[in-house]
């Protein structure tokens, strides 16, 4: 398909046998040829598009940026001309192609199309993956450009033959998308072209995505902009993995596309718009088939009640750290100030989205054997946990969590780095959400931050644009966004929070010393009903 700058894009169509008029899925990827994310259901023919400047399509490499964006108009225009098309097309997309997507939607789409399903990706680039929290999260876009440049290059050969000059267009396009968020680390105009400006579009979507996920920010907040056109959310694996034995994800998608493009009567439309799995103590329990389902018609769940943990300076017992603090939900008994170094800390336990990808593609297998290199213990002892008493009740917890934190740094910049964990009954600690924000952005935009009914910010929305400098020992308050946590906390488990240093996979800085003052500081915890944290701790 050529488009209208000249720019040649390579796609490749299957069908089931000879090539027919059938409905149609597409999918636009950065990673060449063969690489498609979703397998077509029968009955339906499926057309891979190949992004400018990666596998072997022409043109300059730019997944975020504009000409990409009409690129994904053109094709659907022209694919929608097609005999083999049926004039109904579905678009399917996942990690780097739902990011495509979710860029594309300010512009009107043609007719013929008539659902999208995004599996992962992002919704703001910015904000979901790369610089979350104003924190540069540099391994995970680093290893998606390698692999998009290694494939680039593998399938070389046939752009050369067809167009030896287009060499320095997908180098040029590999290493300044690379250099991208190196160079603009503020959320600056580049990354506003570059990220979520609205839809165009009032059609049905299926947004899929896992707790742990890498990205799992984008699917949530993409359902709270999407959800007044019709779109339905399932939470049950991603890049993080599925349950043992649940196929919810890969059913409700087939059906999805059987319903909006094929015109099948299945219900599908009819079923609740939010679909939950939540764990059960942790990734490993809930990879292995304990989970624990829960819908609603809404994100977040209606009755969701965030319930504020205070911290506290008294000795919980058990968190294996300096402080060992308490959380509680009354006043807290011993204030002060309490301090931790800000050394890099273990990717495996204090960074759930990347430990997550890392362990799909292969590490779950070593942490079987080494579960302290995915728990918080020896992770957390060289920072500040604080801890709940023992549970005398399940606590079903899900929803976007807050750390509020009165908190000064020994340098200009750090990261506050905020991990929860499911403490099991043996004092083991499992981290089941993590939230991060540098100290540079201590603002937060009123306006589109989450309320609760009381009109409490319970997920606030920060402002990346305005960097803030303060000297360094100058007290702030900041309010740090833990993503979405997915989790039941069960009778005679207890709830942790750790403060510590940045994950290794971020980019790296120099170990301050940061001094938390406790009793200005809380932790907001979303509560499911009919859960209570005020039940289930009794003082």
């Amino acid at each position: 398909m050529i488009a209208s700058d000249g720019v040649r894009l390579q796609a490749t169509l299957t069908s089931d046998g000879p090539v027919a008029p059938r409905p149609t899925i597409v999918e636009f990827s950065p990673y060449g040829r063969g690489n498609v994310t979703y397998e077509r259901p029968p009955g339906f023919n499926g057309l891979l598009v190949q992004l400018r400047g990666t596998g072997d399509s022409d043109g300059r490499f730019d997944i975020m940026a504009s000409r990409t964006q009409r690129d994904v108009v053109e094709v659907l225009r022209w694919a929608c001309e097609q005999p083999w098309s049926q004039g109904r097309i579905g678009i399917n997309g996942f990690s780097a192609s739902a990011i495509t997507i979710y860029n594309a939607l300010h512009q009107k789409l043609p007719d013929c199309v008539r659902t999208i399903v995004l599996g992962s990706g992002t919704h703001e680039l910015y904000r979901d993956l790369l610089v979350p929290g104003g924190v540069n999260n540099i391994v995970p876009g680093a290893a998606v450009l390698a692999g998009i440049g290694g494939i680039a290059l593998a399938q070389g050969p046939d752009r050369l033959a067809r167009n030896p000059g287009s060499t320095l267009d997908v180098l040029g396009g590999l290493l300044t998308s690379g250099l991208g968020d190196l160079l603009h680390p503020t959320l600056d105009g580049w990354w506003r072209e570059r990220g979520w400006r609205g839809n165009a579009n009032r059609l049905p979507m299926l947004l899929t995505d896992g707790f742990f996920d890498v990205e799992s920010r984008g699917a949530f907040q993409g359902f709270q902009a999407l959800k007044a056109d019709g779109a339905h959310l399932v939470v049950a694996g991603a890049h993080d993995g599925s349950p043992k034995g649940l196929a919810l994800r890969e059913d409700t998608m087939r059906r999805w596309f059987e319903h909006y493009v094929a015109g099948v009567e299945n219900g599908v439309d009819r079923e609740p718009r939010v679909r939950l799995a939540l764990a059960d103590g942790d990734r490993q329990r809930y990879l292995g088939g304990r989970y624990v389902r829960r819908d609603a018609d809404d994100w977040p769940v209606p009755g969701t009640r965030w319930q504020a943990l205070r911290l506290d300076a008294t000795r919980r017992g058990g968190g294996a750290s300096a402080n060992d603090g308490a959380l509680t939900t009354g006043a807290p008994r011993v204030g002060g100030r309490q301090s931790y170094t800000t050394l890099p800390s273990l990717l495996t336990a204090t960074d759930v989205p990347n430990a997550a990808i890392v362990g799909a593609g292969g590490l779950d297998r070593l942490t079987e054997h080494l579960p302290l290199l995915s728990q918080m213990n020896l992770a957390g002892a060289l920072g500040l946990t604080y801890t709940t008493r023992w549970l005398r009740e399940d606590v079903p917890v899900a929803g976007p969590a807050t750390l509020e934190v009165r908190l000064a740094s020994t340098l200009p910049e750090t990261a506050i780095w905020a991990v929860v964990s499911d403490v099991w009954p043996d004092g083991s600690a499992h981290p089941v959400g993590m939230g991060r924000l540098s100290t540079r952005y201590p603002e937060v935009d009123p306006e589109r931050s989450l309320r609760d009914a009381d009109g409490t910010i319970v997920q606030p929305y920060g402002r990346y644009d305005r960097p803030v400098d303060t000297a360094p020992g100058t007290e702030r308050t900041y309010r740090v966004e833990l993503w979405p946590i997915g989790n039941v906390f069960r009778r005679g488990h207890q709830l942790r929070l750790h403060l510590v240093g940045s994950s290794l996979a971020s980019l790296p800085s120099l170990p301050a010393v940061n001094t938390v003052d406790v009793a200005r500081s809380r932790l907001l915890v979303p509560v499911l009903p009919p859960g209570d944290l005020t039940r289930a701790l009794p003082e």
